[in-house]
């Protein structure tokens, strides 16, 4: 029997110069660098050894010209999803994107003309926005109802404007910032009334692998054939196994009729090659991942615990709405009365922490600040006590 390898989420890595957004561009964003960064979603842990072997072990053949997937690439992410998420895809249904965000773009391109209205559900991450206005399209918004802590959709108002002619509208699920794991009863309500209208759906589901103790990621794709062939799914393995250096997704799409519309963008953006080290560790977290991530999820579980703890105890001028999935918690400042221009402020010059304000995502993020809990626990504990100090 193997012995189980036990991963160390509490190293404190040294990021600075290293070409990092996260902390080589904290100068440009905060106006100075000391701040500990908490923002940009990508983790401070080590990028797992069973990733960077893969990589390492492709270096040695030194030549890195054009390179396919191989059989055993698409074969890792239908064994993952169906493992992971009880959800049984297909290798024709798979398509290629440089990461989400391209893929979100592509598919505003493909499925919508100049003018189409597209709808979004905000707060909500924020480049959706510039996908649908960047196009020509016109954005429409579903404001998201804050009720007892959690989120949840405006149904009303989305048939409204599904009715008013929408052609498509943008899902992230799990949500980003807020943390939601949709409900399969939230997602099947959303979803009839999109096909009602014949609006399409396009779903950023990143965050899936990312499900926090006690909940479950539905896909939403999986939950009826006839939501099925109205949705396009987006996933990765960037934000699960810290790769998002990779620029490496993956879009599925059942309808094969959507797919040839998809595919008709892709290839005359001709990016679908992607790159030679993408391919290998997407390959490689979805074969050998499985433990990495329960180790991971326990420990963010941890950070989780750690936040909302400490803030019932030290910052009752904060309220923290638990995140079911991502490794985000969005914090809800409006008891201080501060402006977004005040909040902003005291964060990064009192508190000394690079977060993201709640402003960039959207109607409704006012007065709330997203902070990124995926870094060792000290981190986090430092973080809060800057916090705690800002206030007193």
């Amino acid at each position: 029997m193997l012995k189980k390898k036990y991963y160390n989420f509490d190293e404190l890595i040294e990021r600075s110069n290293t070409a990092s957004v996260k902390y080589d561009l904290r100068q440009l964003f905060f106006s100075k660098d000391d701040v500990i960064p908490m923002w940009v979603a990508d983790m401070d842990f080590r990028t797992p050894d069973f990733i960077m072997n893969a990589i390492r072990k492709r270096a040695n053949h030194e030549i890195l010209g054009y390179s396919i997937r191989p059989e055993s690439y698409f074969t890792s992410l239908i064994d993952w999803l169906k493992r992971r998420h009880n959800w049984e895809i297909r290798k024709e249904w798979i398509a290629f994107s440089p990461g989400i965000v391209p893929a979100v773009n592509m598919a505003v391109l493909a499925f919508s003309k100049r003018r189409d209205k597209i709808i979004i559900q905000p707060p909500v991450y924020f480049p959706f926005f510039d996908a649908v206005k960047k196009h020509g399209r016109k954005l429409v918004s579903n404001q998201l109802i804050m009720e007892n802590g959690r989120y949840r959709m405006d149904y009303e108002n989305l048939e409204r404007l599904c009715r008013d002619g929408a052609s498509m509208l943008i899902l992230s699920n799990p949500h980003n910032p807020a943390g939601n794991a949709w409900m399969a009863e939230e997602l099947k309500k959303m979803a009839a009334i999109c096909i009602k209208y014949n609006v399409m759906i396009v779903s950023d589901e990143i965050h899936c692998d990312l499900v926090n103790r006690g909940y479950k990621h539905t896909v939403l794709a999986s939950l009826s054939p006839e939501i099925d062939a109205q949705t396009i799914t987006m996933v990765a393995p960037s934000k699960t196994f810290n790769i998002a250096g990779m620029a490496t997704a993956s879009v599925i799409i059942s309808n094969p009729l959507l797919m040839k519309k998809f595919r008709k963008v892709l290839d005359a953006l001709h990016i679908e090659l992607g790159n030679v080290f993408g391919n290998v560790a997407s390959e490689a977290a979805y074969t050998y991942g499985d433990e990495w991530l329960e180790q991971l999820l326990d420990y963010l579980d941890g950070n989780i615990t750690t936040l909302i703890d400490f803030a019932e105890k030290y910052l009752p001028q904060i309220k923290v709405i638990r995140p079911e999935a991502t490794y985000m918690a969005w914090l809800d400042f409006s008891k201080t009365g501060m402006n977004s221009k005040e909040l902003k402020e005291f964060v990064i010059e009192k508190a000394g922490l690079g977060l993201n304000e709640g402003v960039q995502f959207g109607p409704g993020g006012e007065g709330y600040m997203r902070i990124n809990l995926a870094c060792p626990r000290a981190t986090l504990v430092k973080a809060l006590e800057q916090l705690k100090m800002a206030f007193s």
